[in-house]
């Protein structure tokens, strides 16, 4: 069986119209900004409609300048918007609007296994992953000030 690579762009309509019809939509998700959760090499995530969203969801979510973009819900607004961000970034994308959210990731195919977000297992990873962010950029930070220090001696 060949397969094909496509740009959610792409295909934006046949998965608006699936999702909008009850289903569900396959597909890779591409770059580092959700490391360690999301691997740009085999991993695949599934997504049903838009309800409602909740602190630490997984939407796709369309920008205003049309990218297409899975991050994590960190906030949400008095006014309903959605504050995102990557799992593997460090600042947070303000005001993602409702009308921008296509859908909401269910599970995470990785080496066969089904990762459902529902797990309370996963559940805990992402609280923890999401409340030490800013600890993660302190560390992070330091331990690259420190091989740079180390490299110019």
């Amino acid at each position: 069986m060949q397969t094909k690579s496509v740009t959610l762009s792409e295909v934006y309509d046949v998965m608006m119209e699936m999702l909008n019809n009850g289903g569900t939509v396959n597909f890779n998700p591409r770059g580092t900004s959700m490391l360690p959760t999301l691997h740009n090499d085999g991993d695949r995530v599934v997504l049903k409609k838009f309800n409602s969203l909740k602190k630490y969801d997984l939407p796709l979510y369309l920008r205003d300048n049309g990218q297409f973009v899975l991050h994590r819900v960190h906030n949400i607004n008095a006014d309903g918007t959605f504050n995102m961000c990557g799992d593997n970034q460090w600042n947070l994308e303000k005001g993602i609007r409702p009308d921008q959210i296509i859908g909401t990731v269910i599970s995470i195919q990785r080496s066969g296994k089904i990762i459902k977000v529902s797990n309370p297992l996963y559940r805990i990873y992402v609280v923890l992953w999401v409340k030490t962010r800013i600890l993660r950029r302190i560390i992070i930070g330091g331990f690259r000030k420190f091989k740079q220090k180390i490299r110019n001696r």
